[in-house]
Order: C-alpha cells, then sequence, then structure tokens
C-alpha cells in the first residue's frame, strides 16, 4: 500500500529563509495524464526563494505552500490515459508553480509531458539539478539566439546554474563562447566548463575587455544577470547584435537602438525535455553541485541561495 501522507518543506507564511520548515502533508493523487514521482532530488532556485518572499506568479498564493520547481525520482504510480511513463522509470521534470505542490518533498506530481526518463550519463542527483535550468540554457541558444557552427556568444552570469550548463550547450553547437563570471574562482570555474574566454564580470572596464578578445564586437548575447556587468556586455556588441535573457533577470537591460531583444521562459514539453536529453548526452555534461543539502535543511539551502556567489547549483536530498 502507497504511503498516504509525506514530508515536504513547505511555509505557512511569506518570509525569509526561517519560514521553510518540515510539514506532514497529503501525498498527492495523480489524475488523468499525470504522474506521480518520489523524488530523490530537488532543485534550489532563485524563484523559489521569490515565491517563498511573497511573488506568486499566479497572484494567488494557498498556504502550506510546498516550494520548488523541478527535480528527479522514480515514477511510483501514473493516471489514466499515461502512454510514455511506467511505474518504475527513473524520470526527471520540471513543473513550475505546480498545482498540486512543489518538488520539496518526497512526492510530486506533474503532467505526463512535463517528465521524462533521466539522461543515460547522469545519475538522479545531478538529473535532479538541471530541468528548469538546462530548458532555460538550451532554449535561449537554440530558439531565442539561434546559434550557428561557428559564432560567438557572450554568457554573461556564466558561473550560475544556467550559465554553467549554456557555456557547455554553446560549445555543443560550436560556438566560441566568452563567460563572465564572479571573482578568480568563478572565472577559473567557467574556464574549466570549457569557456574559450572567462572575464570577471565585475570588471570596470569589461566592455574593453570584451572587445579585445572579440575585435569587432559580439553580435550574441544571452544575459543570466542584469545591472551594471550587463550594461557593460552591451556596450560591446555590435550594431543589430541579439541579446536574450530568461524572464527574471533583474533590473532589466535599457533600451538600445539597434539591438534585437527576446526574452523567454524554459519550457517544458516532451520535445523540449527529449531535445535537452540528446544535448546532455551529446555533451558528456558536466552538473555542477554548490552544494547539497537534506530536506530538513531547506532553509540553510535559501540561507545559501541568499549568500550569493553560487557557482553551479543548490539541491536538496528529498529522501536523504
Amino acid at each position: 500500500m502507497r504511503q498516504t501522507t509525506m514530508r515536504a518543506a513547505a511555509i505557512d507564511r511569506f518570509g525569509g529563509p526561517e519560514v521553510l520548515r518540515i510539514h506532514s502533508v497529503p501525498v498527492p493523487e495523480p489524475a488523468e495524464g499525470e504522474v506521480l514521482i518520489a523524488l530523490d532530488t530537488a532543485g534550489v532556485g532563485s524563484w523559489d526563494a521569490a515565491m517563498r518572499a511573497g511573488w506568486s506568479p499566479t497572484g494567488h498564493t494557498e498556504f502550506p505552500l510546498v516550494l520548488g520547481s523541478d527535480g528527479a525520482g522514480t515514477v511510483a504510480a501514473v493516471g489514466p490515459g499515461v502512454e510514455r511513463l511506467r511505474e518504475g522509470d527513473q524520470v526527471y521534470a520540471y513543473g513550475f508553480a505546480n498545482p498540486k505542490g512543489g518538488f520539496y518533498a518526497e512526492y510530486v506530481v506533474v503532467k505526463e509531458e512535463q517528465a521524462a526518463p533521466i539522461p543515460k550519463n547522469l545519475d538522479l542527483l545531478r538529473a535532479g539539478a538541471i530541468p528548469t535550468t538546462g530548458l532555460t540554457a538550451l532554449q535561449g541558444l537554440d530558439d531565442a539566439l539561434r546559434i550557428q557552427p561557428g559564432e560567438t556568444v557572450l554568457i554573461h552570469g556564466a558561473g550560475g546554474g544556467v550559465g554553467s550548463l549554456a557555456v557547455q550547450f554553446a560549445k555543443l553547437r560550436g560556438a566560441r563562447v566568452i563567460a563572465t563570471a564572479t571573482g578568480e574562482d568563478g572565472v577559473e570555474f567557467v574556464r574549466r566548463l570549457g569557456a574559450d574566454e572567462a572575464l570577471d564580470g565585475r570588471r570596470e572596464d569589461l566592455a574593453a575587455e570584451i572587445r579585445r578578445v572579440a575585435p569587432g564586437g559580439v553580435s550574441n548575447l544571452l544575459a543570466l544577470a542584469g545591472g551594471a556587468g550587463l550594461e557593460r556586455c552591451l556596450d560591446a556588441m555590435r550594431d543589430g547584435g541579439r541579446l536574450a535573457y530568461p524572464n527574471g533577470v533583474e533590473p532589466e537591460p535599457k533600451p538600445r537602438q539597434g539591438l534585437r531583444v527576446t526574452t523567454y521562459n524554459g519550457e517544458p514539453g516532451v520535445e523540449q525535455f527529449s531535445r535537452l536529453t540528446r544535448a546532455v548526452e551529446e555533451a558528456g555534461l558536466q552538473v555542477p553541485i554548490a552544494a547539497e543539502y537534506p530536506l530538513g535543511d531547506a532553509a540553510k539551502a535559501h540561507e545559501r541561495l541568499a549568500a550569493g556567489h553560487v557557482l553551479g547549483k543548490i539541491v536538496l536530498r528529498t529522501r536523504a
């Protein structure tokens, strides 16, 4: 008999990391076209912290609110009409503002198309770290910028969860990669991931440094961080260049004449996950884990997130 209640890191009110506490909540039931996943790993992202602090993508919040948008685990049950996945499959999944509860829990229910078998070269820990970040990185390069072999792409904020994957996917696509990160350790980190040029994004002369390594300026910019550093990156772009950034990058860049701008969200789906899995396997993807915490220490994970300078991704082990 399947258990009916589960442990989940949830909030009863908005606030700082301290409002995240372990609750006992009902295990959600999969309906038509849905799957129940026994989770091993959940990703921790800045969007989770924003929701904890009071932001709601739907404009309405019910408590207790279980946070978490992505993770990986084993299919425990399937609802009627599910055809692609079966009980026992190891899957990774993405469900933003998930109506049946988030991923900081022992179980989660998502629509079948929001989950897929984990890539062959990843375990549940690393697969659980990348659904949101991987989809966002790949769709930024492939769909928003449409990077072609031989092109140069500047990835600003390359040390984080999205950027560390974007560097590798851009190299897989045959691009020359200029990456910015914070501090000497951040610069070395993105260089190890394959960046052809690595620069400290806090430099006052960042635009000049970019032009030093790309004398004609850059045509493609994937922006994963905002502020003064991004404005300096924009100073190094060619006229007619393309800028793409996922929604949530703040402050947003100021409008500039001659710049083609695309904002986007990483979206799940059968085709999207298939493309992500293929890219992960072809790239032999490295998934840097900045820190991992047991589910009961979700508040500590959010404290680490708030401290900043996270190289890679923070995760929760939901069954640790």
